[in-house]
């Protein structure tokens, strides 16, 4: 069945799919594994729900600062996010209607530019090694 309202309820049984299957990817599963032991998944759903209802719902709920929490891995790279992005994209396409799977897509895309920004850029580097 495909929501075609995006509303907490919804919100939380995407995440849940999501992330499930994040946690199973080759790729970025272990770097989940890595940072979250499992114990912890349901406090860092909770955060996640938190913050994709801030962004998305405008709730205000996220307090946190998701550009440190990324960075203090010290583990990411491109691949990762593109990753992440494609597991979103075919989530989301998947649970949603096209137009909210679109603004969602949209949305991610956004955040992980910016997070991708923050970790990989570098002004000072050569061609290729940090910058375009």
């Amino acid at each position: 069945m495909v929501d075609t309202v995006l509303d907490e309820a919804s919100l939380a049984g995407f995440l849940d799919a999501f992330y499930a299957r994040v946690r199973r990817d080759p790729l970025i599963g272990p770097v989940f594994a890595a940072a979250i032991p499992d114990a912890d998944w349901p406090r860092h759903m909770a955060t996640i729900q938190a913050f994709w209802s801030s962004v998305l719902l405008k709730t205000g709920r996220y307090k946190g600062n998701p550009f440190g929490r990324h960075q203090a891995l010290g583990v990411l790279t491109p691949d990762h996010f593109e990753r992440w992005l494609g597991l979103f994209a075919e989530t989301a396409q998947a649970r949603f209607a096209p137009a909210i799977a679109d603004a969602l897509i949209e949305r991610a895309h956004r955040i992980g530019d910016s997070l991708k920004a923050g970790l990989f850029f570098r002004p000072d580097a050569p061609a290729g090694q940090g910058r375009p």
